[in-house]
């Protein structure tokens, strides 16, 4: 116990930024089993200090790719935490797993995620990913990226749809062609809908002014 204390009391520290935090992540990943990695992140995420929990989310994230528990624990337990900064978190570890397995080998999953009911797992994907077009794969198939965040222009949560949106902006900057031409086919007189085309075309907009 006296280990997870000491975990805790040293992330605790972190007012902002999480940059020690995931620091602290990458040394248990260093210094012990996977197994000893996954029981100390369970043991953490149990913790009140949203500082544990971010730590165990991160550790999580280094375990997903070789480690299913993992995977479905940050799905089915971490996507349910309240607190926003263990989400970000979530995005975060959800992109490693990505990186970690390559980004073409992880679409199953990717559109698993996509598919979920709870919009925090849908959002692990469209923000985590950022910039899409940045990652390798989606690099390349841009059209892929821009059709995967499209589907969900009209998703239930605000949440979700200002993330889409943002990511569909930020890939606009460097394929404004490809945004252009999905957006454009939208129609914007559903609300949810207008709402993501103005974030999705706002460096369009930018463009053509």
């Amino acid at each position: 116990m006296d280990k997870i204390e000491n975990f805790i009391k040293r992330v605790q520290k972190t007012q902002r930024g999480f940059l020690d935090i995931q620091k602290a992540a990458d040394e248990v990943f260093a210094e012990y089993t996977s197994t000893e990695s996954l029981s100390l992140a369970k043991k953490l995420f149990a913790s009140e200090v949203y500082q544990s929990r971010s730590l165990a989310t991160f550790i999580l994230g280094r375990l997903a790719s070789n480690s299913s528990e993992s995977l479905s624990f940050l799905k089915a337990h971490v996507s349910k935490d309240h607190d926003w900064r263990v989400q970000e978190i979530l995005a975060k570890a959800f992109d490693r797993f990505c990186a970690d397995v390559g980004y073409k080998d992880a679409l199953p999953v990717i559109k698993e995620w996509l598919e979920d009911s709870n919009p925090n797992v849908r959002r692990a994907v469209t923000e985590g990913l950022r910039i899409w077009t940045g990652r390798p794969y989606f690099r390349e198939h841009p059209g892929v990226a821009i059709q995967l965040l499209s589907q969900y222009r009209d998703d239930e949560s605000e949440y979700v749809r200002k993330s889409v949106g943002n990511a569909l902006r930020d890939i606009s900057k460097k394929h404004q062609e490809l945004v252009k031409d999905e957006i454009c086919t939208w129609d914007i007189t559903n609300k949810q809908v207008k709402q993501t085309h103005k974030l999705a075309s706002k460096f369009l907009q930018k463009t053509r002014g």
